[in-house]
């Protein structure tokens, strides 16, 4: 091992203080990952770039989409982590314009699929043509469809059949598809960002639990502060309106994925998740679980929280994960890989209502 890399119990909780890390307390033994470890100097050094590429991300979405932080910061803690998002909101509260605004601002090769009951597969992944040359011979060729972009927008994704929403499983898990047998690998990085309105069921197919479960978080995107409407009615009804400027590049959002990938978590987070996830199924021990909840997230859900607490702690500025970053995020990251009683739903209890007094529980 690394004699510069920082042992478990000499790995510090860092935090920021202006434009550089500093060292603020001790935690008790972290989790060490299988990459090859790095020195405390460089991590600093790596997490300090990367904090100000993120406050640039963070700045340039703002310009655009007003109020709405925390849905700002979910999503881009999405992405950070490698993963892919369900936006879920009535409309008018600006999901397509911020996918659109995260595809400039990232430098990314972002596409647009308005899902719709009469969507074929070929319409998503693309589909074999016969050509044939001068000389009369006749072969196959490939055309990519429009899922071959490195952010790709599914508007309304509920509103697909569910052989049409298949067709994104194996993209969204194995980055590539098959086509007439044949593997095609998706660009890198390659990030779904799907949009559902929850109210207008008509005419609308439930996603299946196999491809919720495909997705990191489920962001819940509420009416805005009164504030924020009043400055979206002053700055986006006028001749001039703000538009989104690009600020990085997919490569360097690579570099993020990768950097989050390698900060240390310390046990009692890893230990956190575990309690978490498990008290979320039935059959564990939980009484409300047993009576509430039909059936709870799987290992992946364990997966996602992990990430997904390692993105949103750089994106504070710290360089290693709490346990207030799981309850914090345990809401999106849970609710959609969970399913209720009916005497539940009878009751009104809500999936929301369960995961908070679980995390009460556990804070």
């Amino acid at each position: 091992m690394d004699e510069s890399a920082p042992s478990g119990r000499d790995m510090r909780h860092w935090n920021v203080a202006g434009p550089t890390f500093r060292k603020r307390e001790r935690f008790g033994m972290s989790v060490m990952i299988k990459e090859k470890a790095i020195g405390e100097k460089e991590m600093i050094a790596e997490a300090e770039k990367a904090l100000a590429d993120i406050s640039r991300v963070r700045d340039g979405v703002g310009r655009v989409i007003f109020g709405q932080e925390s849905v700002v910061e979910r999503t881009l803690v999405a992405i950070f982590a490698g993963g892919h998002a369900l936006l879920v909101g009535v409309p008018g509260l600006a999901k397509t314009k911020l996918v659109e605004t995260l595809g400039v601002v990232l430098g990314m090769d972002a596409r647009r699929i308005q899902f719709t009951p009469d969507l074929m597969p070929s319409d998503i992944l693309g589909s074999e043509v016969m050509e044939q040359d001068d000389h009369g011979k006749r072969s196959f060729r490939f055309i990519p469809g429009p899922i071959f972009a490195q952010l790709l927008m599914a508007d309304e994704i509920n509103r697909a059949s569910p052989r049409t929403q298949s067709a994104l499983l194996q993209s969204m898990q194995e980055y590539h598809v098959t086509v007439a047998g044949a593997r095609h690998d998706l660009p890198a990085p390659f990030h779904v960002l799907a949009t559902q309105n929850p109210l207008e069921q008509e005419g609308t197919y439930p996603l299946p639990e196999a491809q919720l479960d495909r997705f990191l978080m489920q962001i819940d995107i509420l009416y805005p502060e009164i504030e924020a409407e009043r400055r979206i009615l002053i700055e986006t009804t006028g001749v001039d309106e703000a538009r989104a400027a690009n600020v990085t590049t997919p490569a360097r959002v690579k570099d993020i994925q990768n950097l989050i990938r390698r900060m240390p978590v310390p046990e009692s987070v890893v230990d956190a998740i575990l309690r978490l996830v498990r008290s979320a199924r039935p059959g564990q021990g939980d009484a409300d679980t047993d009576k509430h909840v039909a059936w709870g997230p799987g290992p992946r859900a364990s997966q996602a929280l992990t990430l997904c607490a390692r993105a949103r702690a750089l994106y504070d500025g710290r360089l290693a994960p709490s346990v207030d970053d799981v309850h914090a995020l345990a809401e999106p990251v849970l609710q959609h890989r969970m399913a209720l009683t009916f005497a539940a739903r009878a009751e009104g209890v809500t999936v929301r209502d369960v995961i908070a007094k679980l995390v009460k529980k556990a804070a």
